[in-house]
């Protein structure tokens, strides 16, 4: 038989109420359940600690003795047959006086159905549920201080991407931040049901940014990669203000921009050049966005690890960025020392560091479907049994005890969690108590203060965090993105929207949701490297050079919608022994273009010295040498290069060669003239000669002398320097 607890009221009953417990009975056997009943069981005697507690809730079948006694008489509700899968409505109403709850404590309750089967024809109890009541009649002699962490968190919704306008309009990736943010919405819902707790809001700033991203134009992606208006401003709008009186006056803990994965940082993304400095932009940017948006002075120091578990390296990475206080779990930093009580929530671990310790019962209480009204109401008075227990533990000692629930509750888990503290508003046992004062709690010294180890973190939270993979993309990305800036004549135009989209890629949102991680990164990177391709050369077709020098222009192309600067144009020639770039094999050109939508044309002086093609290499590049966009390659074809001016050429060349030649011969003719005159200085050995000659023996006048080297009729024709045109070599000189 299934018995089905829907409602208990009130939940923490006080003297002189009246107990009210519905629900259902289903008969989901095969046999039909005759003269049954339904009934509550009260425990005798209250529960005797929080393990007790533990070990209650997880039994099933009923156990005579321990699930106490039937509160009888007119408290029960009669049910004459219950046919197989027949349902049952019941509800009883009994007075607290009649339950005779004795000392206060938490006490077990059970609503049984009590019949007989032709099976089994005797009364028997055939299903039960159980549940708790805590009874605490008066005020409490110690009250425990309760820190209830109210967090404000959602996935990822902005893309990267956005108008190439002035404006520069959002690109949202769907409409489900809307939902969100709807009534009924899990965001409205948190809202609404915050404002009216004393709770400490814990903020993601990059919600706030994208909410407030709704409130003017903003676009969404359509099914077929277009881009649609949004529609939701006024639902943005009306959320944003509604926050903004929540929070007046309130204490507010703002998480890093995107609340980025601490864990993944410390275990996969610190080895990565650059993601430590990420997080510690984001917690300032964070910090700043809050302050802008909400009005309200964030408290920034406060780091919260997935699930609160940490190790040193976790700590490490969390306390880098500034933060002084860790988030963490008690099934992390387990208690040691065997402590009758649960202690004091901070605890001091060294360097300064603080970890303030939220108590994993009372955290993980509303995990799971909660849309149910048995599961909700379950938890809620479980949730109220561990509050109550952890008073009465040790009623003198008063401690801080502080609740983190899951990042992200969903709408029903929302009304749970408020169901429960609205319980404790009558502040018999728990008053209320910001996260910030809880940290500066005085910390019981005989609590666990030792970090775990490595090895103790558990491997479930491991195999959800970000691959060292996901840090490299991070980093490339962000490589690009300086590269970039450096041409941009508004460089914020994209260092903010990229920055943030960076840390968006970081974020504890993602855990266990790899693929839609990767996808993210890698859409940002490609949206970058599309903006980078904005700025290009356009390409070229080849260029005919006529005569020996010429002008070469190269276009720039700038798409974006800001100028561009701080540019060099590189023209190289492959074969400057043919073509000169400028003096040699390159020239380099500034390029500013102080607008969007612009061009720029660069124009570069070639000599040519032969005929043919040269293939022309055009680069950006920027002013630190780094090389921007792809070449544009071109073929200078040198095909004018004339036959008259390389005669020309070659005319020079002959008339250099026979000049030479002319000497030559004219220098021979005048050594052989002298030769013939003889030492006397003339063809006779007369006066003509050189007057200082020394004399010498008289020549040999013999026609048929033997010398050779000596002609045998000397003429006038052979004086030296002749220039008689009549000459043959002077008919080859001209």
């Amino acid at each position: 038989m299934n018995v089905s607890l829907n409602s208990l009221t009130p939940a923490a009953p006080r003297e002189g109420d009246t107990v009210t417990v519905s629900g259902t009975v289903t008969n989901d056997g095969s046999q039909t359940v005759t003269d049954a009943q339904v009934g509550l069981r009260i425990g005798a005697v209250p529960l005797g600690g929080r393990t007790e507690i533990d070990s209650a809730s997880k039994r099933t079948a009923y156990q005579l003795g321990a699930d106490g006694n039937e509160v009888g008489g007119k408290y029960v509700q009669k049910v004459s047959r219950l046919a197989p899968g027949v349902r049952h409505d019941f509800s009883i109403s009994v007075p607290v006086s009649a339950l005779n709850l004795g000392v206060d404590g938490v006490y077990q309750l059970g609503v049984t159905l009590t019949g007989q089967t032709s099976a089994q024809p005797f009364p028997q109890v055939l299903g039960i549920e159980r549940t708790f009541l805590p009874w605490q009649d008066g005020a409490a002699e110690t009250k425990t201080k309760t820190t209830y962490l109210w967090p404000l968190i959602s996935a990822t919704h902005l893309t990267a991407r956005m108008r190439s306008d002035a404006q520069q309009t959002p690109l949202f990736k769907d409409e489900g931040l809307a939902k969100e943010l709807q009534p009924g919405g899990r965001l409205q819902q948190l809202l609404t049901l915050g404002s009216q707790l004393d709770v400490t809001w814990v903020v993601d700033p990059d919600l706030l940014v994208s909410v407030e991203a709704m409130t003017t134009s903003y676009d969404v992606e359509g099914p077929d990669g277009t881009t649609v208006a949004g529609r939701y401003q006024a639902v943005a709008k009306q959320w944003l203000n509604q926050l903004q009186q929540a929070v007046e006056g309130k204490k507010v803990v703002a998480l890093p921009f995107a609340d980025p994965d601490l864990a993944s940082l410390a275990h996969t993304g610190k080895t990565v050049t650059g993601s430590l400095g990420h997080l510690k932009e984001a917690t300032q940017v964070g910090a700043d966005a809050v302050d802008d948006i909400l009005q309200v002075k964030p408290n920034s120091d406060f780091a919260w690890p997935a699930e609160g578990a940490i190790d040193p390296s976790v700590v490490d990475v969390a306390t880098s960025a500034g933060a002084h206080a860790v988030i963490a779990r008690s099934d992390s930093l387990r208690e040691t020392g065997g402590l009758p009580y649960t202690p004091s929530a901070a605890r001091p671990i060294g360097g300064g560091t603080t970890a303030v310790v939220a108590d994993a019962r009372l955290s993980t209480a509303f995990r799971g479907d909660m849309t149910g009204a048995e599961d909700s109401t379950l938890a809620v008075q479980e949730f109220l049994a561990q509050s109550l227990m952890i008073t009465l533990q040790d009623p003198a000692k008063q401690r801080s005890i502080v609740v983190a629930p899951q990042r992200m509750p969903s709408a029903s888990q929302a009304q749970s969690m408020a169901r429960a503290l609205t319980a404790l508003d009558d502040k018999r046992w728990s008053q209320p108590q910001d996260l910030a004062a809880a940290a500066k709690a005085k910390p019981d010294p005989n609590a666990t203060t030792q970090v775990p180890s490595a090895g103790a973190y558990p491997a479930s939270l491991r195999k959800q965090e970000l691959p060292r993979s996901a840090f490299k993309e991070i980093q490339d990305t962000q490589g690009k993105l300086d590269r970039f800036q450096e041409i941009l004549s508004a460089p914020e135009r994209v260092i903010t929207p990229f920055g943030r989209a960076m840390d968006r890629g970081m974020a504890t949102s993602w855990r266990g949701r790899t693929a839609e991680a990767s996808t993210f990164r890698k859409g940002v990177q490609a949206y970058l490297t599309s903006l980078t391709e904005q700025v290009k050369l356009i390409n070229k077709s080849d260029v005919k050079l006529s005569g020996r020098s010429a002008t070469i222009p190269v276009t720039v192309q700038n798409n974006l919608v800001q100028g561009v600067d701080h540019l060099v144009l590189r023209l190289t020639s492959t074969n400057p022994t043919r073509l000169k770039v400028g003096d040699g094999l390159y020239e380099e050109q500034p390029v500013k273009i102080t607008g969007g939508g612009h061009t720029q044309s660069v124009k570069f002086t070639t000599t040519a010295n032969a005929n043919g093609p040269v293939t022309v290499s055009a680069q950006l590049y920027t002013e630190d040498g780094q090389p921007y966009g792809a070449p544009v390659r071109f073929d200078v074809n040198v095909t004018e290069f004339t036959a008259t001016v390389m005669l020309v050429i070659g005319g020079g060349v002959l008339l250099l060669v026979l000049a030479g030649f002319r000497m030559y011969t004219q220098r021979k003719r005048a050594a052989q003239q002298r030769a013939e005159a003889g030492p006397d200085g003339g063809p006779d050995g007369g006066p003509d000669g050189d007057s200082d000659a020394t004399p010498g023996p008289a020549p040999d006048t013999d026609p048929g002398g033997s010398d050779p080297e000596q002609p045998s009729d000397p003429t006038p024709d052979t004086a030296p320097e002749s220039t008689e045109p009549s000459h043959p070599g002077e008919r080859v000189d001209r």
